[in-house]
Formats: structure tokens, sequence, C-alpha cells
């Protein structure tokens, strides 16, 4: 019987130095002793009849301080997070991996569980979610062509990983911005169990569990899963009402067969169904009418209401509050088969997602912007790749294709009885289709002196188009919209170089050049312009990155610097509709650039104390950006009650991401009498000024924060549960998570108050 130790984030034992390139061995629950190395090259022969938990230990591997050693020899700049870091950080939904990453943002949209990625500057308020985003959700290795389907899902996880920059040429798909990658631990050739109880702030309730083992020779299996419950900390002062309690479960479950040592044969899937109420908007400023604000600042007070006819549209309940009705499930079939010169893997999947989602984004007691959306959306993907290797294991080759197709119907409803411009209930619906195939391959050389050259190249084909796009005024006209597509046809690639010049130092450059497909805004329609698709994005980005282990065990320290040249970078901009005001719609700007850096610097400088600090900086501009200007606009609609386009270019106006990014922790840890340890310590985590308008200034932009956080964990001798009990925004900020604009206010989203709390946890 083991149990899996909890352990501070940088206080993993490894397992290997430069040479030493097997993986290593597992605890049975999954938690690493000596951490797995997830590195950007997949090995040239992996071992897929072996679960991860399970694998060789490398007798020669030199002890390490500090987790994943493998990967400082791969020439990236990814963060990789270990089971016990996404813990201890309290990172247990899609977006807390800003808490942990740099140069990351992750923001929910409206509140909501669906969410918009923004890394190292890339990235878009995809607020209709029927496009694909500029960072792509992988779980198990599986792509979500919509990030809302990993809602629920970041339970039972073996580890993660953010890739910045362009990728596709190794798997999956290509996009511009990145990849976030989630494991969950594998069925175990032995019986394992365990849970955890989560209980915080405002009757916050997480409960978890698993069951892992096998069922006869050669099969095995796992089960996990999850509960939320409560943790609502908003309410509002003219009824008392409070907002914002979960209400989730979800289920995940393995089925793995190997008929023999060269072949494994894996069923996956999951179930969620997510209740959850959400967090509502708090406005700032109004833009139309002269109703007050309710003033509320960012604390906990907020106001929201549902009128009975709107809840008895959209088929929900009187008494309706901001919240989900969503339910997302999902099976996947991988067959992978070691033929000796190559591995074969074969990954088959098919993703639901049903969503309900009702918001008041007025953030006030009126019906000025009400809005309630259905999404009926499904996707089928299948990838096959072929990895090996030849001289010597010199020469390194992956070659693949991977295929995706997607349908989506959505109707959104808009209550606006209380706006007096419009003074109506209306909704739009339209359906998206969605089809494309792409082709990969990436090949590396080590030459001499251990310098390794190494180049990829994709080519894709994307089809999609959005049909029967109706807009309906409720007791009024109807409006029938022609159907719209657009196709891409694109390659994109990769060429660097790495040099291992020193046995701890890494040095590499490389080339990469992305692509992003178009698509369409379709929230709102007014007129048939709004539906004309955005093009495809592309970008080349330079980046130089160093790994290094100035003082092994002691000492880590990468970084990375990157050059971003974009081309028709996918942006939310403004159209102005005569007589209705400004709607956001997804543009392109013709021509833009980023550019920073981004570092993690790793120390444990004595006994028992350990320190992580991520810092992520970067700046960005458009070169060239023809668009309306939104607060000039409004502006001018104030002063003359009348609409008018005021049109600029945006011209060497700042891209609006955070300039800069802080995250990190430091823990002592401290060993006690009869083999008990204690690991306690602070936790950080600061995010620049963020613009939610193209050259947004005041309350166009959302403020800099800050957040601290703390925690102290007791772990038992025999190593079978530990007790936590943590704080976070110990200093209780007001701080804007997200914002955006309704039709009548412009709102924040805002972060959570203090939470203080305490789990348990064992594993057998």
């Amino acid at each position: 019987m083991l149990c899996c130790l909890s352990l501070t984030p940088l206080a993993l034992a490894g397992a290997a130095q430069a040479q030493a390139a097997t993986q290593t061995r597992t605890t049975p629950a999954g938690r690493p002793t000596h951490p797995v190395a997830v590195g950007a090259q997949p090995p040239a022969k992996p071992a897929p009849a072996v679960a991860r938990g399970v694998t060789e230990v490398d007798v020669g591997a030199r002890r390490s301080d500090f987790a994943f050693p493998l990967a400082q020899h791969d020439p990236d700049a990814t963060t990789r997070l270990s089971a016990d870091l996404l813990r201890e950080r309290d990172v247990t939904t899609l977006r807390g991996l800003e808490h942990v990453a740099p140069n990351l943002t992750m923001q929910s949209i409206n509140g909501t569980a669906s969410s918009n990625f923004y890394l190292r500057g890339a990235g878009f308020n995809d607020f209709t979610q029927n496009n694909m985003p500029p960072v792509l959700t992988y779980m198990d290795d599986v792509a979500y062509a919509y990030p809302a389907m990993s809602n629920g899902l970041m339970f039972d996880l073996a580890e993660a990983e953010v890739e910045p920059g362009p990728v596709g040429t190794k798997h999956g798909q290509s996009t511009t911005g990145g990849e976030v990658r989630l494991r969950s631990n594998d069925p175990t050739t032995t019986w394992h169990y365990g849970g955890m109880e989560d209980i915080a702030s405002y009757a916050r309730s997480r409960s978890e569990a698993y069951v892992s083992g096998p069922l006869a020779k050669g099969w095995s299996f796992r089960l996990a899963g999850q509960t939320r419950q409560g943790g609502g900390w908003q309410y509002n002062p003219s009824n008392s009402a409070h907002l914002g309690d979960a209400d989730l479960w979800a289920l995940r479950g393995k089925l793995r067969w190997q008929p023999n040592d060269r072949t494994t044969i894996q069923l996956g899937g999951h179930f969620v169904q997510d209740n959850s109420q959400v967090v509502t908007a708090v406005p700032v400023d109004r833009l139309i009418g002269t109703q007050p604000l309710p003033g509320y600042g960012m604390g906990r007070q907020a106001t929201w209401s549902a009128r009975p006819e709107f809840a008895n549209l959209v088929g929900r309940g009187a008494g309706l509050k901001p919240s989900e009705h969503n339910q997302y499930w999902g099976a996947d079939l991988r067959i992978i088969h070691d033929f000796g010169p190559a591995a074969f893997t074969a990954i088959s999947a098919f993703e639901t997602e049903r969503q309900g989602e009702y918001t008041d984004q007025d953030g006030t007691a009126l019906s000025q912007a009400d809005t309630y959306r259905t999404i009926d959306a499904n996707v089928f993907t299948q990838e096959a790749r072929l990895n090996g290797a030849a001289l010597h294991g010199r020469l390194n080759w992956v070659v693949g294709a991977y295929y995706q197709r997607s349908r989506m119907n959505q109707r959104f409803f808009f209550d606006y009885t209380d706006y007096t411009a419009r003074g109506y209930m209306m909704a739009t619906s339209f359906g998206m289709n969605q089809e494309s195939v792409s082709e990969f391959g990436n090949v590396s050389y080590k030459l001499p002196h251990n310098v390794t050259l190494w180049a990829g190249l994709l080519h894709e084909l994307d089809d999609r188009g959005i049909t029967g796009l109706t807009s309906q005024i409720f007791g009024g006209k109807t409006q029938n919209f022609m159907p719209e597509s657009t196709a891409a046809n694109q390659f994109a690639g990769q060429v660097g170089v790495s040099w291992q010049f020193l046995p701890q130092a890494l040095l590499y450059y490389k080339m990469s050049k992305g692509f992003k497909p178009g698509g369409f805004t379709a929230n709102n329609t007014q007129v048939q312009a709004q539906l004309d698709p955005f093009k495809p994005e592309t970008v080349l980005t330079y980046e130089l990155g160093l790994k290094s282990d100035p003082v092994p065990g002691r000492l880590r320290l990468n970084a990375a610097a990157f050059y971003n040249d974009f081309h028709n970078q996918q942006v939310v901009g403004t159209v102005l509709i005569p007589n209705y005001g400004p709607l956001s719609e997804i543009t392109n700007a013709p021509k833009s650039e980023s550019w920073g850096f981004e570092g993690t610097l790793e120390a444990h400088p004595f006994g028992h104390l350990f320190v992580l600090q991520n810092i992520g900086w970067q700046r960005g501009n458009f070169q060239d950006f023809p668009n309306v200007d939104r607060a000039a606009t409004n502006a001018y609609h104030k002063a003359t009650n009348q609409w008018k386009a005021i049109e600029r270019n945006f011209n060497g106006v700042d891209n609006g991401s955070p300039k800069l990014t802080l995250n990190g922790s430091a823990t002592w840890r401290q060993p006690l009498p009869a083999g008990y340890r204690l690991d306690m310590g602070p936790d950080w985590q600061y995010r620049g000024s963020q613009a939610i308008t193209v050259g947004g200034t005041g309350f166009y932009r959302l403020p800099p924060y800050f957040l601290l956080g703390a925690h102290v964990t007791l772990h038992s001798p025999s190593q079978l549960w530990d007790i936590t009990a943590y704080a976070r925004n110990i200093l209780d900020r007001r701080y804007a998570e997200s914002g955006g604009m309704a039709t009548t206010t412009y709102f924040y989203i805002p972060g959570e108050p203090r939470f203080i709390g305490g789990r348990i946890a064992c594993h057998f």
C-alpha cells in the first residue's frame, strides 16, 4: 500500500542529468516521485505498453531538487506544472493557470465558464465562442476546439503544460498563440484509491475521489470524480439575495488493454454537469441613459434581475439568477503500437457541449442587457502519427495527419425591455459547420559538439460556414440573413538550432510561422455586412531561449525572448450600426507586432527554503489598423445624442495586453519529530493593466492588481495523508478579473475576495 506524498512545487525529487534519457518512476496514484520530463520533442520510441506511473527508473540518475530535469534539454519555453504545484496554488479551473505561468492571461467571458486566452499578447475576446481560439486546450492529447469543453475536467491531473508560440508540426492542430496541455492520471496495474475534501469560506466545498487497478490480465482501469458546491460571495443589498454558488459534478474513466508489451489500447470518457451560478457584472460607467448606477465599486455587492417574462421565454423558472445550465461529455479511443523502428499512435475523439448561460450584462436591476445563450455543439477529431529514430538516436522524426469536424447551433436571447431605444426582447440564432484537415512533420538531427538542428512543416485546409442566421424581435419583425462561408489553405512551419554548450546549460534559437483560420462574428446581428468573415491570422515568431542549472540542485534559470510579426491579427474591434449603436466585431488588424520575454527562477539557496518566481513582460502595438474609435464615438453620442462613427487608424497604439505578469511562491520545508513534515509559505500574483477596447484608457482598461496567498501543510510520516490550511487573496483586494460592454454600461467582472480554507487528502 503506497501513498502519494504531497510535495512542494520545487522539491520534487528529480531523476537525471544531461545524458539520462529514460523516463522515471512515478507513484501509483500518478504523481511523480522522480518527475517525468515532458519535452516538446516526443520520444522516438515511447513505451506504449507501460502506463504512466510505472515506467522504469534510471539507477544512474542524479537526484535533483527541481522538477522535470529531462525537460531542461528540450529547446522550448514550455512551462511545466506538476500536480502538486497545481494543488498547492489552488488551480482547479483552466483560468487558474494564469497564477502559475508567465505571460498568460485567461479570463472569463461575462463571469461564465467560457474563457478567453491571451499568451504573449496573442489572443482575442471571442464572446460568441464559435471560432478557433489562438491558444488551444488539449486534454490527454485531445484538442478542444472550444475552450468551454474543458470546464470541470481539472481534477485527478498528473501534470499540465503551457507552451507559447506557434505550434502544430509535431501533433494536433496549428495555431498562432500556443497550447495548454492537461494530462490526467492513467490506470495502474495494482490497486490504488484515494480522495480529497476541501472546505473554505462562503460554504465552498470541493470533493475528489479516484480508484485505479487491474481487472484481468492485461486490463486495467481508472475512475475519478469530483463535485463542487457553494462558494457564492456576491450579494444584492436590495433584497439580501446571494450569488455565485457552485453546483457541479464530473466523472472521468479510463479502460486500458495491453495485449502485449508493444501495444496499448485505451478507451476514455467523461461527463460533466454544471448548474453553477456565475459572478455577475459590476457597472463602472453608464454610456446611455440617466439612471444612476449602483455605485458599489468592486466589492461583494452586485445587482441583477430577470423578468418573469424573459425567464419564461428562455424556458427557465422564475427567480432566475445569473447561472450556467451546462452539460459536457466526450469519449476517446487511442491505439499505440511500437513497431521497433517507429511507434504508431492513433487518437479518435468525440466531444460535445450543451450550454445554457444567463448573464445580466448591464449589472443593474433594469432589463437593459439581460442575455441568455444556448449552445449545442459537437466535435469529432482524428489524429494519426508515427514517431521514429535512426542513426543511433541522432535522427528523430514524426509525421502525421489531423482531421477535425465540428457542428454548432447557437441562440442568443436579449431582454432590452428597459432600454428605451429598443424596448423589446429579441433572439439571434445561427448554425456553424466546420471541417479541416492537416498534414505535419518534424525532423531533428544531432550534430557533433551537442548541436541539434530541427525543422517542421504543416499544411492545413480549413472550411467553415455560418448558416440559418435569423434576428427575431418578439412582437416585431424577423430578419433572415444569407449564409456566409470562408476557406483557408495555409502552410505553417518551424526551423531551429540548439546547443548544449554545458551539461547544465542549453541555448536555442528558432523561427516559427503560425496559422489560424478565419471565422465569423454572430452576436446580435443587425445587417448582412456583420457576417462578412474575418481573415485568417498568421504570425512569424523569432525566439531565443536559455535553459540552465548553473548550480545543480540549488539554482535553475530558464528564459526566452520573442518577437511576433502578425499579419491580419484577429482583434475585437467596433462596428457602428446606424440608429442602433456600437457593437463589438471580430476583425483583422492588417499589421501588428509584439515582443517581450519570460523567465522562471527556481532556487534552493539553503536548507529548507525553496523559491519559485515567474516573470513575463511583453509590449506590442498595431502598425496598421483602421477601425471605429469606440471611446470617441461614445463621447460624441453623449454630447449630441446621435450615433456617428468616429474613424481612426490605430497605428502605433498599444495592443492592450498586460505588460507585466508576475507569479511565484516560497516554501519552507520543516522536518518534525516522528517523521512528520511541515511545508509552509506565501504565494503571489501580479497582473498589469489591460485594455478592454482598442486603445482603451480610463474605465476602458482593467486596473492592475496584486494578490497574496499562503499555505501550511502537514505531511504524515506514513505518507498516507496530508492536511493543508490555506488563504487566497489574504489582503482582500478588490480587483477586476475581466470586463466588457453591454448596451448601456461598461462593466467589470470582479475577482474573488479573501478565501480561507482547509483540505485533507489521502492516497492508498
